[in-house]
């Protein structure tokens, strides 16, 4: 199943957000989404993911999605978005309970998901007694639950510490491997977009434009060598030549708004 954004622009009053947006997200691909601060990115992501009605354009689903699908698009949030009065697996199942399965059915689709995300030995913990990343796994299992066709991320790890954001990137790394579902990735962070995106979506300054998309030329497998470091570290940094002048104009707006 692919993602289609086409022509998209939006504006919220007389404040254009984002102008003429068209890419699209094929079967089993990641791409990034990177920009400056106030570009659009989030609100291009709510209107992919069907929160957010476009002024003009829209994002189209295109073939069947997978067999085993119970959504075709869903969310991980930045704020986990876990309801407190629930345990692990309750929250990842309730997102199973509009589906028409069993409680039997159930269980084993929150049982798979919590193995893929190494939660089992936490299924019956509340919220609070989790860590920040642990409760960014629960939000990552309640997504799987639904055995969507692409992921909408948005800002996936800027709430985690340096060394719990690593580790689940290298997770996020896994469970894309093997293509079976595909991605959208907003993040400022450009170490992140380089290691885990096939192609980077470059936005302007607001109104966001598409300024370039970006290949990258290694497999996210090549990209876990040593060797690999160095090229890495050239497309941040081409990345960031891209953005730099606008993300400094940008970070001012917003220190004198």
């Amino acid at each position: 199943m692919d993602l289609i954004a086409d022509h998209i622009s939006h504006r919220f009053g007389t404040l254009d957000v984002l102008d003429d947006i068209s890419f699209t997200v094929s079967s089993g691909e990641v791409v990034a989404v990177v920009g400056p601060s106030g570009c659009g990115k989030s609100t291009l992501l709510q209107i992919l993911g069907g929160l957010l009605q476009p002024a003009a354009g829209q994002a189209e689903l295109r073939g069947p999605p997978p067999p085993d699908s119970f959504n075709p698009l869903t969310f991980v949030f930045q704020d986990f978005a876990l309801l407190p009065w629930r345990t692990v697996e309750q929250n990842v199942d309730f997102v199973l309970l509009h589906t028409g399965l069993t409680a039997a059915e159930r269980a084993t689709v929150v049982s798979d998901a919590l193995r893929r995300t190494g939660l089992v030995d936490f299924r019956r913990a509340w919220p609070k007694q989790l860590s920040g990343g642990m409760r960014q796994r629960v939000g990552i299992a309640r997504a799987l639950a639904v055995r969507p066709a692409i992921l909408l991320m948005d800002e996936p790890l800027s709430a985690l510490d340096a060394q719990t954001r690593e580790l689940l990137l290298e997770d996020f790394i896994g469970l894309l491997a093997d293509g079976g579902m595909g991605a959208v990735y907003v993040t400022h962070n450009l170490e992140e977009a380089v290691r885990l995106a096939d192609r980077i979506v470059v936005l302007s300054r607001r109104p966001g434009r598409i300024r370039e998309v970006v290949a990258i030329p290694l497999s996210r497998a090549e990209r876990g060598d040593i060797n690999a470091r160095g090229r890495l570290l050239q497309l941040q940094a081409d990345l960031w030549s891209l953005i730099r002048e606008e993300a400094v104009d940008a970070g001012r707006e917003i220190a004198h708004a």
